[in-house]
């Protein structure tokens, strides 16, 4: 592995904008219309918005979920994420670890006695080691969406930035339904690729033993057109909604638990390797 310097991550700039002495109300996160990374994370979804096409889609799957380019633990993993450098991002300047501590900390406080969420709330991110083998970032980071089906209008920048995305312009993709069942589940639909599926596809391929309902959040805590828009209902069936509110309740420690008071990570790291040895042990394959 090496150390890179990614370009904007958006699920980073704006979940928050972080600014040292500042208190953020709930209504000024996710602010996609103005700030000091405006243009930079809308370039950012432009290319994303370009290339996440279903042909792109299924490539990424072929390469990647073969777990084949390297072995490590889940701890290792979860610090490799401080080799994930942004050199241009003037809110965030601490290591991408910290949030994952945050997240899981802030998990923890509230709910004790799941210790299984408090996990997912460490790992969540870990999918993003996929930029240390050259993964643009934009097939990384950033809102998921389903390809091959209409995109909605929920969609960041749905307007303006799938102009040169041929599957927009695809009768067989820009229905409703596009190449789907109604009600078949979000099982069977190819998301754009990002760290959310990769983790998850981690996990199943190493018999993890985190329970369906965080799989759940890992696999969609960056769906927002889903989870805190309410569209591809049709999409979903009997088991996505059951889900629906663990993967709500996940994402607001996941937004809202990323303040400038830093964790003591050598202090934590114990109990997470604990829980990481419950449910993820060993050398897993990636």
């Amino acid at each position: 592995m090496r150390v890179v310097s990614m370009g904007p991550d958006p699920s980073l700039a704006y979940r928050p904008n972080l600014e040292k002495n500042e208190t953020k109300e709930r209504e000024d996160y996710r602010n996609f219309e103005s700030g000091s990374l405006i243009g930079r994370v809308f370039n950012t979804y432009k290319l994303m918005h370009t290339n996440q096409r279903l042909d792109f889609v299924k490539q990424k799957h072929l390469d990647w979920t073969g777990c084949n380019h390297t072995q490590m633990g889940m701890m290792d993993a979860v610090m490799s994420l401080d080799q994930l450098v942004d050199e241009s991002d003037p809110d965030v300047d601490f290591p991408n670890s910290f949030h994952a501590f945050q997240t899981a900390e802030g998990i923890r406080k509230e709910h004790p006695d799941k210790d299984w969420f408090q996990l997912v709330g460490l790992i969540h991110d870990v999918g993003k080691i996929m930029a240390l083998w050259d993964e643009p970032q934009w097939a990384v980071v950033g809102d998921t969406f389903p390809v091959g089906c209409k995109f909605q209008k929920s969609i960041v920048f749905r307007d303006t930035t799938f102009l040169e995305n041929p599957d927009d312009k695809n009768p067989s993709y820009n229905t409703e339904y596009g190449i789907y069942e109604p009600n078949c589940g979000l099982n069977n639909i190819l998301m754009s690729w990002g760290h959310d599926e990769y983790l998850y596809r981690v996990l199943r391929f190493n018999d993890c033993s985190i329970p369906e309902e965080g799989l759940y959040m890992i696999r969609f805590h960056s769906f927002y057109p889903w989870h805190s828009h309410g569209d591809y209902m049709h999409l979903c069936n009997d088991k996505d909604l059951q889900m629906l509110p663990w993967v709500q309740e996940f994402n607001k420690f996941d937004l809202y638990t990323k303040v400038t008071d830093l964790p003591d990570v050598d202090k934590l790291r114990p109990y997470y390797q604990s829980l990481i040895d419950k449910y993820c042990p060993g050398i897993l394959k990636w």
